[in-house]
């Protein structure tokens, strides 16, 4: 198991513990007295990018004598660096089932864009789940070579998870589908219609309409009678 080591809190100015490397937490949980600590951001990166929120890590704290199984329950990050500016490590019951979001990971390659084209489509990037905290898996992998033609989706239902654990989403949810390239040799081919912009249409018209609408003088009238 994933362990992290973390200390006692005594500094409260928060900013003096970012400047120095660290990151402020607390500790809690039904059946532990809450314990506001402090741990190293470097080691903590390590741990969160390999157990993410929902795999159980062994958090050893200084004076304590036993260690505490937790889940990384949430974390507040900076919004320019976006560090972690707080951590909250939750203590869970281990018989009673927790909720957790999981991340949908992408295996193997799609027959279908391979050999026709395409653009695969992710529709779900991450499930929540429903498990006791040791049974919670760390990500759920999403095997794409069986999508051979652009029928062929991937939902909820066909996550390979184990019976332990709950899925809480709809079953017949797509998570991924491949969309088809679009034709454009086919729209290439098509005559261009040429039209007339309307502006210079209209502007013909006009002038067509003023030369039947325009007075005739007496003077024209009479010569047009001579001629």
């Amino acid at each position: 198991m994933i362990s992290l080591k973390a200390k006692q809190r005594k500094e409260k100015d928060s900013m003096k513990l970012r400047a120095q490397g660290k990151a402020p937490a607390v500790l809690y949980g039904p059946k532990t007295k809450n314990l506001n600590l402090e741990v190293d951001l470097k080691e903590f990166d390590k741990v969160y990018n390999e157990a993410g929120e929902s795999s159980l890590i062994s958090l050893d704290v200084g004076g304590q004598k036993e260690k505490f199984l937790v889940l990384i329950h949430d974390i507040q990050f900076d919004a320019l660096t976006e560090k972690p500016i707080h951590i909250d490590f939750y203590q869970p019951n281990l018989k009673k089932e927790v909720e957790s979001t999981v991340l949908l990971v992408i295996e193997g390659e799609a027959p279908v864009i391979k050999e026709f084209g395409g653009t695969l489509v992710k529709k779900i990037s991450d499930i929540r789940v429903k498990a006791l905290p040791q049974d919670l898996p760390r990500e759920i992998k999403v095997d794409i070579s069986n999508l051979k033609t652009f029928e062929d989706n991937i939902v909820v239902k066909d996550l390979p998870v184990s019976s332990k654990v709950k899925i809480l989403k709809d079953p017949e949810e797509i998570i991924i589908t491949v969309s088809a390239p679009q034709k454009v040799e086919e729209e290439l081919e098509k005559p261009i219609e040429e039209k007339e912009p309307e502006v210079v249409k209209k502007e013909k018209e006009e002038k067509v309409e003023e030369k039947e609408e325009a007075p005739v003088s007496e003077e024209q009238g009479k010569e047009k009678k001579e001629k």
